[in-house]
């Protein structure tokens, strides 16, 4: 399918290096950016939409959310939150572990059962369009190098420390070694306990345990002390990733202290749902405005937090809007009946961003309008279309 989305106002390309794009028009084919530019080959195309000069983003990754099986959560016994999360402008989510399927195993063969079960059963699987990044194998005690051989062989590169039957967050450092020497990016759960059988683990036990990512370092929901933030800063390379279901003073934080040295490439926004703090299909976008409004980050930086900062660490193709990237587009801006007038500027004055489109894997999923958010002041349309479909929201 060949989608073109013209007359678009601003590219954020999701880049931090460098946060914006020039053109007004992206031409997507086979699931993949194949130009962005001023006027674009539209010739040909399956699809084309007229953004009414609304802003264009990448789809938002989130790198944190508690999937289980299909698109349900037992923890707030919801279906369809993943399609729901869709109309928040999420197209990609990373699992955190399956770690709230009920009765989860907890010995070697189990965990590794788990994960490669949840990676498989995404593998053709996209709730609402959305991709979904399954089968984070819990670290438990036992597991051996040729485990982790054999998940790599199944397809699953993601493992989760914080869960496991340890004695102390220390003991993980020798299985979080054997996850990255067979290519795997490595999580760690940071702050106090969350749930029964987890641990509260500080800034010495991630020094130790050199993770890649430290997972809701503002808290999940509960952040470690404040002396221990400028160590992880400064002491380590980990990804700092911060969580909508967290500490938002602890956010503020992290943000100033990576922004100051230079780093806040380091910094991933994430939700950590579902939790106890529920569903939260516009989490990231809080995240992003609460960062803009009250951290002073500039909002092309706060969008590539949610976008290219996720894809970088997590080795993903998507999260910039460039050609030969995965085609995952989201049409934003100010919400109708507000202050503002534009998508910045809504984040900037603490507003979400309401949601005109959301195209994932060069598919248009909505066209018009979001139901999670409110209207947009302007209205994207679908221009040429030869596909006898609706793609409008309730489509």
């Amino acid at each position: 399918m060949k989608v073109a989305v013209f007359n678009i106002g601003t590219i954020i390309s999701g880049d931090i290096a460098a946060p914006r794009a020039a053109g007004d028009t992206i031409v997507m084919d086979d699931g993949k950016i194949v130009s962005v530019g001023t006027g674009g080959d539209a010739a040909g195309c399956d699809i084309t939409i007229d953004a009414a000069g609304m802003m264009a983003m990448p789809g938002l990754i989130d790198s944190h959310v508690h999937i289980t099986f299909g698109d349900y959560t037992p923890r707030q016994k919801t279906v369809g939150f993943l399609e729901s999360y869709i109309h928040g402008g999420t197209t990609t989510c990373i699992s955190a572990s399956e770690v709230h399927v009920p009765g989860r195993p907890r010995d070697p063969a189990g965990v590794k059962a788990l994960a490669i079960a949840a990676r498989k059963s995404f593998d053709t699987y996209r709730p609402g369009g959305m991709r979904v990044h399954a089968g984070s194998v819990i670290l438990e005690p036992g597991l051996t190098d040729a485990d982790f051989a054999e998940m790599q062989k199944e397809g699953v590169w993601l493992a989760k420390a914080g869960f496991g039957n340890f004695a102390t967050p220390y003991d993980y450092a020798p299985y979080v070694a054997m996850a990255r020497r067979h290519g795997m990016v490595t999580m760690i759960h940071t702050g106090g306990s969350s749930i029964p059988g987890s641990t509260g683990i500080w800034a010495d036990h991630l020094i130790k345990v050199q993770p890649d990512v430290s997972y809701h370092v503002n808290g999940g929901p509960v952040a470690m002390p404040d002396a221990d933030f400028p160590r992880l800063v400064n002491e380590t390379q980990v990804a700092m990733q911060v969580c909508t279901a967290g500490n938002l003073r602890t956010t503020l934080l992290v943000a100033k202290l990576l922004a100051d040295c230079g780093q806040s490439d380091r910094l991933l926004i994430a939700t950590d749902t579902p939790t106890g703090s529920g569903i939260m299909p516009l989490g990231m976008l809080y995240t992003m405005s609460h960062l803009v409004s009250l951290g002073g980050v500039e909002p092309e930086i706060a969008i590539a937090m949610a976008t290219g900062n996720n894809a970088r660490t997590y080795r993903l193709n998507s999260g910039v809007i460039a050609p030969g990237r995965d085609a995952d587009i989201v049409l934003v801006d100010a919400c109708l009946g507000g202050s503002q007038d534009d998508a910045l500027s809504a984040l900037r004055n603490g507003d979400i961003m309401g949601i005109g489109a959301v195209v994932s894997h060069g598919v248009p999923r909505f066209v018009g309008r979001s139901r999670n958010t409110p209207e947009t002041v302007r209205r994207a349309r679908v221009a040429h279309c030869t596909i006898p479909q609706s793609f409008a929201a309730d489509h």
